[in-house]
């Protein structure tokens, strides 16, 4: 028999949640396939008469399959209500095991089913229930096959009416989702709705929302004055075109400003917005302006620590030419987030040139610093620095920093950087990084150290007078010759 789930849904009419729903989703058939061994035993005991009845045909020529002896009708009370509970349970593992496989057809099968939660008994999972169906359902149609825009167009759009206190959120996703399809104005448009959106009291949660959804209003705006501002580069200032290109970059720039100056006041991280503010603050020439937001963004204590708000402020004091004083002050708190930062490199030789001991010290640290994580060891110029700076170090009579940053690692580099494993390997993949290793490695372990022994014994007629110098300089300046 075919169950009573398909006379209800058709019998609530268009103001059925589930009808109305089911309707916006794709048509398709799907055998279920790979199904878990909880499904296999509610359907293993079937007739083929009786698993041919438990599908359910939808007016639009969907079928999809079901637990037939968990389902019979649609009603409150007793075994009934046991079971629906039960079978939408059941129902959701599926989904989430198709998903997890990317089975987006069988996934959308089982979520025809699973709409029949909008319909349950319990409060607080028909509450629940629009949200966990927006979740999966954008996700399936979003890979789904048979799906294209106006089918998920649809779906957002029923799924923001049904579950009114999502509405924004759902708003933002579809919003989104135009804008990775290349629909901006169709995505601005959503997002102008949603802007002018309230539902009861306004409350902290829809304010986050709104702002979220401001802000990305602001930078479609954004991304409208960007091509307008490459339209302009490519014209002359004396043309009509200009002017007018230019008047309209303005006033998009206002519209712009407000959305995303508002939002970047409020503590969180805001990288995309606020980058595309600065831009547009110095562009009109407001550097004081730009100045404000980027020191705010970077040290305001009610802002989480972000590295990223300290890269935008030395790249913009750097375009400044502030004083390097200036640019050490920033890159340092830099250095205390990311030590492994490529701009560390940049920050050496700022400590370097500096008049300052204690930022020539921290020269030192900071090279030892970037080597410590994996993610660095091919990194030949970092190695030639240390290799260069290492010397300069030792022979401006600062034993003590290089013995003072070796203590904490002799333990454990010798196996991380100058086994014979990576003497090998290094001199295999690249020669110039393998002879800036060896020099560190004589320099800190003696001419005893693995790494370079295999190196100096290497016969290379091109880097012959290279390993020669390397074998000097250890004997000159390893911190373990007999003499130090």
């Amino acid at each position: 028999m075919v169950l009573e789930l398909r006379n209800y849904v058709q019998s609530c009419g268009k103001d059925c949640a589930a009808s109305s729903v089911l309707q916006s989703l794709p048509a398709f058939k799907v055998e279920p396939e790979g199904m878990s061994d909880f499904s296999e035993e509610l359907i293993g005991s079937k007739t083929e008469d009786d698993q041919e009845e438990s599908c359910v045909f939808s007016g639009t020529g969907m079928s999809f399959p079901w637990l037939q002896n968990h389902i019979g009708t649609i009603a409150s009370g007793g075994k009934k209500e046991k079971d629906f509970a039960q079978t939408t349970s059941a129902c959701l593992s599926f989904i989430q095991e198709a998903l997890l496989k990317h089975q987006w057809q069988r996934a959308a099968a089982y979520m025809h089913s699973y709409l029949q939660i909008l319909e349950d008994s319990d409060s607080h999972k028909r509450q629940a229930a629009p949200e966990i169906i927006w979740t999966l359902g954008s996700e399936i149609l979003f890979y789904h096959p048979k799906s294209n825009m106006e089918t998920f167009n649809t779906f957002a759009d029923r799924m923001k009416n049904i579950g009114v206190m999502n509405y924004l959120k759902i708003s933002l996703q579809h919003a989104l989702y135009l804008v990775h399809h290349g629909m901006f104005e169709d995505a601005n448009r959503n997002l102008s709705h949603a802007e002018t959106w309230r539902y009861g009291e306004k409350s902290s949660s829809q304010e986050v929302l709104i702002n979220l959804i401001q802000a990305y209003k602001g930078l479609l705006q954004y991304y409208t004055w960007s091509k307008k501002k490459l339209e302009l580069s490519t014209l002359d200032e004396d043309d009509y075109a200009y002017n007018t290109a230019s008047q309209s970059m303005l006033n998009h720039s206002c519209k712009t400003s407000v959305n995303l100056g508002a939002l970047i006041q409020t503590p969180g991280i805001w990288d995309p917005f606020v980058k595309s503010y600065v831009e547009m603050l110095e562009f009109y020439g407001d550097r004081d302006g730009a100045r404000e937001v980027l020191t705010n963004y970077a040290y305001d204590e009610k802002f989480p620590s972000n590295p990223n708000a300290h890269i935008y402020l030395y790249n913009f004091l750097k375009r400044e030419k502030a004083p390097r004083e200036k640019l050490i002050s920033v890159l340092k708190i830099l250095y205390q987030i990311v030590p492994s930062h490529k701009l560390m490199l940049e920050f050496h030789r700022l400590l370097r040139k500096s008049e300052k001991e204690d930022h020539r010290k921290l020269g030192l640290e900071v090279l030892f610093g970037v080597l410590d994580f994996a993610g660095c060891t091919k990194n030949i110029t970092a190695w030639k620095y240390l290799a260069k700076y290492l010397r300069q170090t030792l022979m401006g009579n600062h034993l003590a920093w290089v013995q003072e940053e070796w203590n904490s690692r002799k333990s454990w580099w010798p196996d991380f950087h100058f086994s014979s494993f990576w003497a090998k390997s290094d001199w295999k993949e690249d020669e110039t990084l393998a002879c800036e290793k060896a020099l560190v490695a004589g320099i800190l372990l003696g001419k005893d150290c693995r790494y370079f022994r295999f190196i100096s014994k290497q016969d290379d007629e091109v880097l012959r007078k290279k390993i020669k110098r390397i074998k000097k300089a250890v004997e000159n300046h390893s911190i373990v010759n007999p003499g130090r």
